[in-house]
């Protein structure tokens, strides 16, 4: 059984418009160059049209991966949810004991995660290390560098 992720309202609606967009123009675009390909004759012999059909079946399989992930996803109702304690879609404010630098992350599904935009997975290590802790609250997290100890500061929406 496939595992549940948890979404945005916007996270939600672009993995809706990918999928619509994969179905709609990147199958009409496939079926034009199978088409084509099968223009320039003998099929046996044409790797083009070869090319084009096994294109056509990554594109398939990236469709059904695609709604399968859509069928397990969950909408969060951000207002809802608890700020007393690290969750997904919370929005974190750590600070690095050792160097006191300050960071600010936002909790969020694999597909979602951008480290530039401030959003990490909730299957990353700090994530995984951050949740269910409170506001004060220090903790180590086993990172590839090692070991690192933060301290929660704030917890937001």
């Amino acid at each position: 059984m496939a595992e549940v992720s948890y979404y945005t309202k916007d996270g939600l609606e672009k993995l809706k418009e990918e999928l619509q967009y994969l179905k709609t123009t990147g199958r009409a675009n496939i079926a034009k160059a199978i088409a084509e390909a099968r223009d320039k004759g003998d099929l046996s012999e044409n790797a083009e049209y070869d090319a084009a059909k096994e294109a056509q079946g990554h594109h398939e399989t990236k469709i059904a991966k695609l709604e399968e992930t859509l069928a397990n996803a969950r909408l969060l109702d951000e207002s809802k949810l608890d700020t007393s304690k690290v969750l997904a879609l919370s929005k974190v404010k750590i600070k690095n004991i050792k160097n006191g630098a300050t960071m600010t992350y936002q909790l969020v599904s694999e597909s979602e995660a951008d480290l530039k935009a401030g959003k990490i997975s909730v299957s990353s290590p700090i994530a995984k290390g951050l949740l269910g802790k409170k506001v004060g609250e220090k903790t180590e997290i086993t990172v590839p560098a090692g070991k690192m100890e933060f301290e929660i500061l704030e917890i937001s929406r």
